[in-house]
């Protein structure tokens, strides 16, 4: 039995070890695969440490997908060409060599659970879908955008967890403009 490491008090630095914790415990083995006592271990606290600064299992979600989803890691905020950027971004992202974990990881492991799915939607809607709808012009904004978001988790899914060889072994500049001209379709305002 492994027991928390002596930390010194420094409630910023200890809130932030236990949602780094949590970030990567979540994103690696879901929402049910993983306790508050596995996380507060790792970060070297106790669960009633976590609980303390979180609330419950819940309260810590929470704030791994509102932390997780903030970060423009595949639309990013304004840009000039918004296919393009964002097809450049998921080629990266889903390459062979990128890093695993990630806000895609963290909810296609989490949204089994449907409290988790209802936690992981309202991340969706209030980073990347309001930073995509809020970047489209014209009608159905909304719809569009998530168009587009299901266009990158799908390539995301087959590309990256599932390694479908066609796309895991694509040519990078080319799967990023046939992926940018998928896009156009949902970010071009239609006629």
């Amino acid at each position: 039995m492994t027991h928390p490491t002596a930390r010194p008090r420094n409630a910023a630095a200890t809130r932030q070890a236990i949602l780094t914790s949590a970030i990567t415990a979540f994103t690696r083995h879901g929402y049910d695969g993983v306790g508050v006592r596995d996380i507060a271990a790792d970060a070297g606290v106790t669960a009633m440490l976590v609980n303390r600064y979180f609330g419950s299992k819940e309260g810590l979600f929470t704030e791994v997908v509102d932390v997780s989803f903030a970060e423009p890691t595949m639309v990013p905020p304004g840009p000039a060409d918004l296919a393009a950027e964002t097809a450049g971004a998921l080629v990266a992202r889903t390459a062979p060599e990128a890093d695993h974990l990630g806000p895609f990881e963290l909810m296609l492991r989490s949204a089994a659970n449907p409290r988790a799915a209802e936690i992981i939607r309202a991340g969706i809607e209030k980073h990347v879908g309001a930073r995509f709808t809020a970047a489209l012009n014209g009608p159905h904004a909304r719809e569009r955008a998530e168009l587009g978001l299901a266009l990158l988790a799908g390539t995301w899914l087959l590309r990256r967890l599932v390694g479908t060889s066609a796309l895991r072994d694509a040519d990078p500049g080319l799967l990023t403009a046939q992926v940018t001209r998928m896009l156009s379709v949902v970010v071009e305002p239609p006629a």
